[in-house]
């Protein structure tokens, strides 16, 4: 198996930090309520209440992070169609969803401006857009359960993006194709892209990451598959698409980590060995759950407490910072992108900057 040696100050991987989870912050600090009234998630303020969504995306950009993420990850053309307003009593329709994405976009650009901080691109599974959402199970309906139908639905998605002309905007620093539940889903999306282009004129870079559900040491996706096979989906030159700048985890907790990174740094290393890849590593992108023992219940549609946080642990940010600085003096990824994601809101990732900081990662 191919190996790094441990970089060296001059060449440790740049850190990166990242927002943290945009619909329980929404919930948690603003007092909005989703459910299965709203299919489109945080992506319905779009259509509702842009102040609070400005309100809440401006106190992540405050923290400051480098990266700030678009209210766009549960936009898809059935959730726009299930979505009634006094303005779209019938729901809205395709020709309409435009405008509504490139104000997604417009506030994430607004808030980041002051900062510096760039703006990626949010785009969620097909799960994450069903009702109940089923991005945590990979359950998905007969109708989109293979390469084939998956593939089509994210062209068909991904047109949408194309059509509001988001892909070709300076203002998108990058793309986020996250909390991917089955393997085949990661090689839809990449044939999706080979499909549509949306990427290739602007070479805006991408990531891919995965969730791996549960507090048990089981490394799986949803579907089952394991680590390698997630990664090989994601890097493997087999794959008809293009290859992400990054690969990550998110929507996991953050106790499974160190074991995922290492996994993730096996399956990379394999890859080179076998030349499905050039050694060049990817980057690396975290975003674990900030959550203290609670799970999310798919039927209800919240939060529920499963177990205690136990006396003794060490914080969410300090866990975080540690698995971090670890990595990276690994010398195993050229870029380190880190924040949180569900339940993780502005006060825990400037926490987590913080300790960044005080151990010298950023």
């Amino acid at each position: 198996m191919a190996s790094a040696s441990p970089a060296s100050p001059s060449d440790s991987a740049a850190v990166l930090l990242l927002d943290g989870g945009l619909g329980t912050s929404l919930e948690d600090e603003h007092g909005v309520r989703f459910g299965h009234h709203t299919p489109l998630w945080s992506s319905h303020l779009l259509v509702t209440d842009q102040a609070t969504l400005l309100a809440c995306q401006r106190a992540f950009a405050d923290v400051p992070v480098d990266i700030l993420s678009t209210a766009t990850y549960q936009v898809s053309i059935d959730g726009f169609a299930n979505t009634a307003t006094s303005r779209f009593p019938n729901g809205i329709g395709r020709g309409d969803i435009g405008p509504f994405i490139r104000d997604a976009v417009r506030i994430a650009r607004d808030v980041a401006g002051s900062t510096g901080a760039k703006v990626a691109l949010s785009v969620g599974p097909y799960g994450a857009c069903m009702v109940p959402s089923q991005e945590y199970s990979g359950r998905y309906d007969s109708q989109y359960d293979s390469v084939e139908a998956l593939r089509e639905w994210h062209v068909d998605r991904l047109r949408l993006f194309q059509e509001a002309e988001v892909f070709s905007s300076p203002v998108v620093g990058y793309v986020a194709l996250e909390t991917l539940p089955r393997a085949d889903e990661i090689v839809a999306l990449r044939e999706a892209l080979n499909e549509t282009r949306v990427l290739a004129a602007a070479e805006t870079p991408f990531w891919m990451s995965c969730l791996f559900p549960g507090d048990g040491e089981e490394l799986a996706l949803p579907d089952g598959s394991s680590v390698k096979e997630a990664v090989t989906a994601m890097l493997s030159s087999a794959v008809e698409g293009p290859r992400p700048w990054g690969i990550g985890i998110n929507c996991t907790k953050v106790g499974k980590l160190r074991s995922l990174i290492s996994s993730y740094e096996s399956a990379v290393a394999e890859l080179v060995e076998a030349e499905e890849m050039d050694a060049f590593p990817p980057a690396l992108v975290l975003y674990p759950d900030g959550t203290n023992g609670e799970v999310y219940n798919t039927s209800t549609q919240t939060w529920e407490l499963a177990e205690d946080i136990g006396p003794g642990r060490a914080s969410w940010e300090t866990q975080l910072a540690e698995i971090v600085q670890e990595t990276q003096s690994r010398g195993r990824w050229k870029t380190i992108v880190v924040g949180g994601c569900c339940k993780a809101g502005h006060r825990h990732v400037s926490r987590l900057g913080e300790e960044m900081r005080r151990r010298g990662v950023i």
